[in-house]
């Protein structure tokens, strides 16, 4: 299927050596696509990049980048195009949400490394790769967003914001770059990555209890929706905002 056929493009995926990243970088590469792996821990970007690599015969480039810093942004697409020449799928992965006790207690520095990470580095970075996906023809951006945008809570503020902007980034960039390069997100759930292994699991399955699938997501079970948005079949699909969770009130 063309919707699966990704063979002669380079997808870079940010926050691609773990979790939800980690689960989409594998997709796309088993797919077709060559990679460039990125996040701020350069060690975890060249084991997921050699586990990749291996499983999928792809070519994988991991680099260390912070994405709340402007010209680290910069510094990764100039390095991507430098060793593929192009960038057919940007998937702006990559995502903090820090814990607090209350609102009062969320500091200056905390909000902007929140907000930089959510919603300023997936804006220059689109705003980079998207700029030449245009002027090559064509491509696929794909934000990863959180259910938190539309469903915030008090001990997620920031977060919340940074999500519900990234949201309306996506919409307006899908104008920004039409009609060749397509903008779409994917709203995702609870997922169980990671993170999750530090949750009391009483007390989650009482959440999840609440959910129309009643658990949480598998990693996996979000790169269909990306393949979907990287691919052909979703030719007519920008300016979306697809929501991925199970159901969640």
């Amino acid at each position: 299927m063309e919707a699966a056929d990704l063979r002669g493009r380079t997808a870079l995926v940010t926050g691609g050596s773990r979790g939800l990243g980690r689960r989409i970088a594998q997709g796309l590469a088993e797919a077709g696509a060559d990679l460039v792996i990125a996040s701020r821990d350069l060690a975890s970007c060249e084991r997921a990049a050699a586990e990749i690599g291996e499983a999928t015969g792809r070519k994988v480039m991991p680099y260390a980048c912070h994405v709340g810093r402007w010209n680290e942004v910069g510094r990764l697409t100039e390095a991507a195009y430098e060793r593929f020449g192009h960038v057919d799928v940007l998937v702006n992965n990559a995502g903090m949400s820090p814990r607090y006790d209350t609102v009062a207690d969320v500091g200056e520095e905390l909000f902007d490394k929140v907000v930089g990470v959510n919603l300023k580095g997936p804006f220059r970075l689109a705003a980079l790769v998207g700029t030449r996906m245009a002027e090559a023809g064509g491509g696929s951006i794909i934000n990863i967003s959180s259910t938190a945008a539309v469903r915030p809570r008090a001990d997620i503020v920031p977060y919340a914001a940074a999500k519900a902007g990234l949201n309306a980034v996506t919409i307006a960039f899908a104008h920004a770059f039409g009609p060749t390069v397509r903008v779409n997100a994917i709203m995702a759930g609870t997922f169980l990555t990671d993170v999750s292994a530090s949750w009391d699991p009483s007390v989650f399955a009482r959440r999840a209890a609440g959910f129309a699938l009643r658990r949480g997501g598998d990693p996996r079970e979000i790169v269909g929706t990306a393949l979907y948005l990287a691919g052909g079949l979703s030719s007519y699909t920008t300016g979306s905002v697809i929501t991925v969770d199970g159901g969640q009130p």
